[in-house]
């Protein structure tokens, strides 16, 4: 291990090439959460969305040694109280070998500066309630919990019913 964390860091954008190691990353917090279960996602769906003319989000992946170390993956967003652009951050993960080296600060901080360099002024995500560890992180790294505000969601059944008020006029 101690070789591995030798070696340079090296963060890239991806490439739908890389959808593969994407859907991995995103597993690998679905372990850790105990919520593997809940990731219908595929590679495909992750190469056809955030690929091409119009893509949903971006990924920054970081290597050590030429091996997946961890990524960032994030998509543009806009506050209309700010009237600024921004990002919203979906996933972070760092393997776990590499924990603790210095990996996470470096993908949230090469995020932030993306998204400046797009004309972005800042970052907003949100953390399962069960995860202390990322909790704690991101308040480190100057992310402030708000207590202001909640997140809401509507998915499967309910955002198929949602959808069909707004078709019957309701």
């Amino acid at each position: 291990m101690a070789d591995v964390l030798d070696e340079p860091l090296n963060i890239r954008l991806a490439t739908s090439k890389d959808a593969q190691l994407i859907h991995a990353g995103l597993l690998t917090i679905a372990r850790h959460l105990g919520s593997e279960g809940k990731v219908t996602s595929t590679p495909e769906d992750l190469r056809k969305h955030g690929f091409g003319a119009q893509p949903a989000f971006a990924v920054l992946i970081a290597e050590i040694g030429g091996g997946f170390a961890g990524m960032c993956l994030f998509f543009p967003s806009f506050s209309t109280w700010r009237g600024q652009k921004g990002a919203y951050v979906q996933d972070i993960v760092v393997e776990e070998q590499f924990r603790g080296a210095g990996v996470g600060v470096a993908l949230l901080r090469r995020t932030a500066a993306h998204v400046r360099a797009e004309g972005g002024t800042y970052l907003r995500l949100s953390v399962d309630a069960k995860n202390v560890s990322a909790q704690h992180f991101y308040e480190r790294m100057g992310l402030a919990w708000s207590e202001e505000e909640r997140i809401h969601a509507a998915y499967g059944d309910a955002f198929e019913a949602l959808a069909g008020l707004h078709e019957s006029g309701v």
